[in-house]
């Protein structure tokens, strides 16, 4: 899909860095990193290849042309004509002041400058800034290629309009910007793990838990439940029928009890780290960083893609961008606007995701069905048995399937179903899809539909603009000739 190229310019490579550098470059942008470490390169690299397997199975519609990644030697050259600078330089607010004199020497008055500090406030990091107005707090929480949060935190000296377009570009890029117009220390999401942080250290330190069972006790538990719900949400429904004031009433006196100590921090003596640190090496020593994130990253996209399915949480924001991802990019919009009927048609476009993959390392063979279960329903609405048509009464239902599996598929595969009719007369429609990774044919599907009818539940004839659509398009391929394969039955030639 070809798109307008916008600049990023990431000041900084490290994990966060990197991972801004990522959800800018898979979403279009051309990405300028500028990092003075000499491994930024190989560092970013490797946080890349781990984006580009799982970043794309979030979407069902395929992403946009990967932008140009470019390292540059001065900050200078970086910032040069960026629309978006983010800077992710180590917590000290001197150093992040220096960099944005350096910057704004050098790049456009109107580009966004984000911040990805945890801690400091947009006061602080405006302080002595030649145009305060262009910084903010853009505060993600990482893998920031894969979670969607990032809290914009901005004061009265920053320019309402570049607010709104850093609201913009974030949406565009797949993330929440949780827009907080009143700064505090440490913003908000954090403010709640650093509560969460202090108690478990406690636990440990008076010998309650271990690192893993801390771990387990949130994996298991309410870290589920807060992500598709959050906190109070999830108390409303604990409230019952009565809702929230009721769970207040049931549960507000407990506040007072001696349950935390969440306003008292053990002293982090040199016991108590190496503590926390051979715990946690024996809990997670067995897997290189880089394993775990690809654990990590597998998991995440689990997740969200099944509250992509419920339409709730993080997965209703995915929704929400397939949906503005399509805008233009599904190919068309009926049989009629088929520049070509006597060609195959592209029905699907799109990656693989993580969680379509097996054992073998490669595609689970129902999810060959599931693509061409996709292209048929997107061929369906092509010859106007759309959502409107069914729910009038009649619809196709598949009678028959035979599938090709003629090569590997592996997460990431950016592939294309492209559909044929064979036959579409009376009460049939008899399709042939074509799975292909480039110009490489991974598989075949053939299929036999009957056209029913849904208040009887017996094979009816399709309506006359649906029939018309359809018999226009077998015409048309009509002088094809045959696909190579098709007609056969299992483990024999046609």
């Amino acid at each position: 899909m070809k798109v307008d190229k916008r600049i990023a310019a990431i000041i900084g490579g490290g994990v966060i860095g990197g991972g801004w550098a990522a959800r800018f470059l898979l979403n279009g942008w051309d990405v300028r990193v500028f990092d003075p470490d000499p491994e930024a390169t190989r560092k970013i690299g490797e946080v890349l290849d781990n984006a580009r397997r799982s970043l794309p199975g979030l979407s069902d519609v395929m992403l946009p042309d990967e932008g140009t990644l470019s390292f540059h030697d001065t900050m200078s050259e970086a910032v040069a004509g960026a629309a978006w600078i983010q800077e992710s330089v180590p917590e000290r607010l001197a150093l992040k002041r220096k960099v944005y004199q350096t910057l704004q020497e050098h790049c456009n008055v109107d580009a966004v400058i984000g911040s990805s500090t945890s801690g400091f406030k947009p006061s602080e990091l405006q302080g002595c800034a030649t145009r305060p107005e262009q910084i903010m707090v853009a505060h993600p929480f990482n893998p920031v290629y894969l979670l969607p949060l990032v809290e914009l935190v901005t004061t009265p000296a920053n320019d309402a309009g570049l607010v709104e377009t850093a609201k913009d570009a974030l949406s565009g890029l797949g993330m929440f910007p949780l827009h907080l117009r009143k700064e505090i220390d440490a913003h908000v999401a954090d403010r709640f793990l650093e509560a969460v942080w202090r108690e478990a250290l406690w636990l440990i330190k008076d010998g309650i838990a271990t690192t893993e069972e801390i771990d387990n006790a949130i994996r298991y538990g309410f870290g589920i439940r807060w992500a598709q719900m959050g906190l109070f949400e999830t108390y409303r429904v604990a409230g019952g029928e009565a809702g929230m004031a009721h769970f207040i009433e049931q549960f507000g006196p407990c506040l007072k009890w001696p349950w935390t100590k969440l306003m008292d921090v053990p002293e982090l003596t040199e016991e108590l780290v190496k503590t926390i640190a051979d715990q946690s090496d024996t809990q997670s020593g067995a897997h290189s960083i880089r394993g775990l994130e690809r654990i990590r990253d597998n998991n995440l996209v689990g997740m969200m893609r099944a509250l992509k399915a419920q339409d709730w949480g993080a997965g209703a924001l995915l929704n929400q961008q397939d949906k503005a991802r399509a805008q233009g990019t599904v190919l068309t919009a009926r049989a009629d606007e088929i520049a070509d009927p006597g060609q195959p048609i592209v029905t699907v476009r799109r990656a693989v995701p993580l969680d379509w993959t097996d054992y073998n390392g490669h595609m689970n063979e129902a999810r060959y069905l599931h693509a061409f279960c996709d292209a048929t329903d997107r061929f369906m609405e092509l010859i106007g048995c759309d959502a409107d048509y069914i729910s009038s009464g009649g619809s196709y239902f598949t009678a028959e399937t035979h599938i090709r599996h003629l090569q590997e598929v592996h997460a990431g595969a950016r592939i294309e179903v492209r559909t044929r009719v064979l036959g579409g007369a009376g009460k049939k429609m008899h399709l042939w899809h074509e799975m292909y990774k480039g110009d490489e044919l991974l598989a075949t599907g053939e299929h036999m539909l009957i056209h029913v009818s849904l208040e009887t539940r017996r094979p009816s004839v399709p309506g006359p603009m649906v029939a018309a659509a359809l018999t226009r398009i077998a015409e048309a391929q009509a002088r094809l000739a045959m696909p190579d394969g098709a007609g056969r039955f299992v483990g024999a030639p046609r």
